[in-house]
């Protein structure tokens, strides 16, 4: 059975946080354009689409923890971590478009160890909610290897 009502919340939520970040997108995009760019850097497009994919996948991982939160101690503690994460992402998009490249690289790897954490914590709790947090770890791990390299360029 599907609890519509927190369902729309987690939704609205997550897509919230990725609305927030897509604000600063038009000076993204032209900031993007103006980088001297490391090999495999995609068209700037490309990550408004992976960004809505991750945070529709986030938005489920949410439900299915929130929806499991007061059975299990461990899995208050998961439900928090994740909105940790979800903030983090958003923060690092602020501090790249600020142009604070090596900062914006430290804070990523920081993310990134959030995200292995969460995807062992979450192993104990959901192996579905354990899977859903691997394409956000490539994604970051990715995003860390364009950051540090427009850093270095």
């Amino acid at each position: 059975i599907i609890k519509w009502k927190p369902l729309v919340v987690n939704l609205l939520i997550s897509l919230g946080v990725g609305a927030a970040s897509a604000l600063s997108y038009d000076n993204m995009k032209a900031l993007y354009a103006d980088l001297n760019l490391p090999p495999l850097s995609p068209p700037a497009w490309v990550f408004g689409i992976v960004w809505t994919i991750l945070f529709f996948l986030m938005a489920f991982r949410l439900h299915g923890l929130y929806l499991g939160r007061k059975q299990r101690p461990q899995t208050q503690c998961a439900y928090h971590l994740w909105r940790s994460a979800d903030i983090q992402s958003a923060l690092v998009n602020l501090l790249f478009n600020k142009q604070w490249y090596w900062f914006s690289f430290a804070w990523l790897i920081v993310l990134w160890f959030l995200i292995l954490t969460m995807i062992v914590m979450f192993s104990n709790i959901s192996r579905k909610a354990a899977l859903l947090q691997i394409p956000y770890l490539l994604w970051v791990t990715f995003a860390g290897y364009l950051t540090a390299g427009v850093a270095i360029l």
